[in-house]
């Protein structure tokens, strides 16, 4: 592990997995594995977007990340 973790830098990563997972295509599988691969592709999005969407800190030796999941108009309310 590097000396300093670039925060930011590994936020950005996140984003970017979640856009590959956003436009990943779909093997030719049908049915109940279909289904499956479906619902883990919108896991790993969901994951990937809420850390990519975080403000991350590194204190007292954490990692500390961030995520508002108020809805948008709750957000603009109190900021």
């Amino acid at each position: 592990m590097p000396e300093e973790l670039d925060v930011p830098a590994m936020i950005q990563r996140f984003r970017e997995r979640a856009q590959a997972v956003r436009n990943r295509g779909m093997p030719p599988v049908e049915g109940a594995d279909r289904r499956r691969i479906m619902q883990q592709m919108q896991l790993d999005y969901m994951d990937f977007a809420m850390v990519g969407d975080a403000a991350g800190t590194i204190e007292d030796g954490f990692l500390v990340l961030r995520v508002d999941l108020r809805p948008p108009g709750a957000r603009d309310a109190t900021e």
